[in-house]
């Protein structure tokens, strides 16, 4: 039977942390209390010293778990490659890198490490000695615009097949499943000056079940006649390719990853009054997930934030909080339905 259990990226509320707003401990405090059982941290912007915290430090992180009863479910781990003005990081130095983030990991009670979409495939096998070590394992990010379909991400997945260890899988953010363009960054690019002919297209492929990254990859990496006759600007045509990051698969297209899923991005653009986030079938998901047995954490991970239109207040609170709400709402229904 699943355990579906709903976390919090600390990543959502990044500009409460950034203004000073809220610390660490009022972040978890927080999302404790509005209903998560796990947190999700990035260790860089949150825990000073990272990947080499003071005992200081770890302790302070100890007494936060202590007091809120938080699960400290996964760190979230860049690779910079390009520490350097005149040359990019060696492999060995890649290693070192990802090597000092799992010791950090074991330390803070965390077992599991999510690597940036588009880390190369050949760290897995140099970081199993240290996964099996410290028992943590590191999961690559599944995220829209560098899916299933990248050479960087296929080539990972079947280094993973390869090597086929518990300690090796994928997290997959679900801005990859929108059946519907964000709202939230159609009102804000229009205020940019990005034309409604360009968002019409967009909206006219979800309406048939595609997406922008679909057609132009089915139509040999080129802008469809469609498209370029929506482009009306120079504008428009810087804009477009950022529009590459929704998409709109099919809950089936995971069917061969869940043995590998260690954890979910649930993306959130926007919480609407009603119930449901705008773009995305939360409840479609968790249905699909209970079906398939998944035991493990969903994270709310809010980025409608970056498309707060000028004079308005940043709502990171609020739809955190409204997400949280509306899972486990969710998730009572869809447990109370087992046995009917």
């Amino acid at each position: 039977m699943s355990r579906i259990k709903p976390a919090v990226s600390l990543y959502s509320l990044q500009d409460e942390y950034l203004n000073h707003r809220m610390d660490l401990a009022d972040l978890m405090r927080y999302v404790k209390e509005k209903g998560a059982e796990g947190v999700e941290i990035l260790p860089d912007q949150m825990l000073k010293g990272a990947p080499h915290i003071s005992d200081e430090t770890l302790n302070q992180w100890n007494s936060l778990l202590a007091e809120t009863g938080l699960a400290p479910v996964i760190a979230d781990v860049f690779l910079n490659t390009n520490l350097y003005k005149n040359r990019t990081l060696t492999r060995k130095e890649c290693i070192g890198l990802l090597a000092e983030e799992i010791k950090q990991a074991a330390r803070l009670g965390i077992h599991l490490i999510r690597l940036v979409s588009m880390v190369p495939y050949w760290v897995i096998e140099p970081l199993l000695p240290y996964c099996e070590e410290y028992d943590v394992a590191i999961a690559l990010e599944i995220h829209a615009g560098m899916a299933f379909d990248i050479p960087e991400t296929k080539a990972f997945i079947e280094e993973m097949k390869r090597v086929n260890s518990q300690y090796v899988g994928l997290v997959i953010d679900t801005g990859i499943f929108c059946k519907r363009f964000p709202r939230v960054v159609r009102e804000y690019e229009t205020q940019n000056g990005t034309s409604k002919e360009v968002f019409d297209y967009i909206d006219s492929l979800f309406d048939k079940g595609s997406d922008l990254h679909r057609e132009i990859r089915e139509n040999g990496y080129q802008y469809p006649k469609e498209l370029e006759e929506a482009i009306q600007t120079e504008h428009d045509r810087m804009f477009v390719p950022l529009c590459d990051g929704y998409e709109n698969y099919k809950f089936e297209d995971l069917d061969e990853y869940m043995p590998y899923i260690k954890h979910f991005h649930f993306k959130l653009f926007e919480m609407t009054p009603e119930g449901p986030e705008y773009s995305m079938d939360y409840k479609g998901l968790l249905q699909y997930l209970h079906k398939k047995g998944y035991d493990g954490y969903v994270a709310a991970e809010y980025e409608g934030n970056r498309f707060t239109l000028p004079g308005e207040k940043m709502k990171e609170k609020e739809q955190v909080a409204a997400q949280l709400a509306y899972i486990k709402e969710c998730l009572k229904e869809i447990e109370g339905q087992e046995g009917r």
